[in-house]
């Protein structure tokens, strides 16, 4: 991190479901050899949900990641359609409502397309809303393989920013959403937007 001069890191990994604790002490390891080697670089842990194991989030949130990240995905509705059970959708609001309530500074992602409505999106921001995210990225979702569903619908550009000012009014801090948006797209620019704004909760 050093030799390259990062200001912001965002720490990820693919679901660690085989072990215990959901990969929870690797994040730490990962997020500790940063702050060891470039103390100056501001750090994300974008997490899964780790089965809803309150101890394994814990472990995650003691190492004070500037932003805990964890991506809700699509709407309720459609989670049956990316083959998640739908009870999954509760359980990572609770993530973000768990990591709220300990301070963090939240954010989750959105990929739209899969043929949610407009009302779908906006119950889901309020969703978020209630749980107490602060930071979200909206993106335009792309089948990556044929066994994947297909995209039902490409939003335009002027679509997406007018969603990101309804997750404006909606109360998100800060919002990026755009048609190539992934989860860690301007990350850094967000969390130093956010840095500026007065009586917000960031690590130091």
């Amino acid at each position: 991190m050093a030799a390259l001069g990062l200001a912001y890191a965002v720490v990820t990994s693919v679901t660690r479901d085989d072990l215990p604790d959901g990969g929870a002490a690797h994040f730490v390891a990962v997020i500790r050899a940063i702050r060891a080697n470039s103390p100056g670089t501001r750090v994300e842990a974008l997490i899964p949900d780790f089965r809803g194991d309150a101890a394994a989030l814990e472990t995650v949130l003691a190492a004070a990641p500037d932003v805990l990240n964890h991506n809700l995905e699509t709407t309720e509705a459609l989670y049956q359609a990316i083959r998640r059970p739908r009870e999954n959708y509760r359980r990572s609001l609770d993530v973000l409502a768990a990591a709220k309530k300990r301070g963090a500074l939240t954010k989750s992602g959105l990929m739209i397309g899969l043929g949610e409505t407009e009302a779908d999106i906006s119950r889901t921001f309020a969703d978020l809303r209630q749980a107490g995210c602060d930071l979200l990225t909206v993106g335009q979702y792309l089948q990556p393989t044929a066994a994947h569903p297909p995209v039902e619908r490409y939003y335009t550009p002027e679509e997406f920013e007018a969603f990101a000012a309804a997750a404006r009014r909606a109360g998100f801090l800060e919002v990026v959403s755009g048609p190539l948006v992934r989860s860690s797209y301007e990350a850094g620019r967000l969390y130093e937007a956010v840095r500026e704004k007065d009586g917000v909760p960031c690590a130091t």
